[in-house]
């Protein structure tokens, strides 16, 4: 898939305030400093699309992004760790599950994992419960050139072995890297595989 357009739409907190387009929509969510802002800037070939922060807790909003004027990315706050508030980080947590929850037009989401570190709790749970609400995802293993070629596998193995203790079979999963630009070609393929599976259902 070629990027030729990628425009931001809106930024909201409030789930029936999203654009009305019956459009895909591919969601991309993770915990805070996972290098989110940065994957969906490589993915979309576009610098500043998503604001990049040295500060995690950065994306405060649901902001939806129209790619070549066929569907959405939609750029999630980090779930754990984020420098605000209690109260601020229980609102997230609504309007995340509301989006989850009520958004028809979601076709995946992209649960993004650092691939530096072993299986985080946080991380299994949210899978757990995308799972057990049956919302399609993918995982997207990110910061792969942070480790060389023997530590990136081992690592990527422990999350697979953690998964099966409670999947019956792995969900897909990407190994990217924003700096050399490492998945960009196999998820970009999928959302275009996806695209035309949704296309040919209407």
């Amino acid at each position: 898939m070629k990027i030729k357009s990628a425009e931001f739409i809106i930024s909201n907190t409030d789930v029936f305030k999203c654009p009305k387009e019956n459009l895909p929509e591919y969601a991309f969510i993770g915990r805070s400093n996972v290098g989110k802002s940065s994957l969906i800037n490589m993915l979309t070939d576009h610098k500043n699309l998503a604001k990049t922060s040295g500060k995690p807790g950065k994306t405060q909003l649901i902001n939806h992004f129209l790619i070549n004027k066929s569907w959405f990315l939609v750029d999630l706050p980090g779930y754990g760790y984020a420098s605000v508030s209690k109260d601020k980080r229980k609102g997230f947590q609504k309007f995340i599950k509301d989006y989850f929850n009520k958004r028809m037009q979601l076709a995946c989401t992209f649960v993004l994992i650092d691939s530096r570190h072993k299986p985080q709790k946080i991380d299994l749970e949210f899978i757990e419960y995308l799972g057990v609400n049956g919302i399609p995802f993918c995982i997207v293993f990110t910061k792969a050139d942070k480790l060389n070629a023997s530590t990136l596998p081992k690592n990527i193995d422990a999350y697979k072995r953690e998964l099966l203790n409670t999947w019956e079979e792995l969900p897909t999963y990407f190994v990217s890297s924003s700096s050399d630009k490492r998945g960009r070609e196999d998820i970009l393929s999928f959302i275009e595989d996806v695209n035309l599976q949704i296309a040919q259902q209407n």
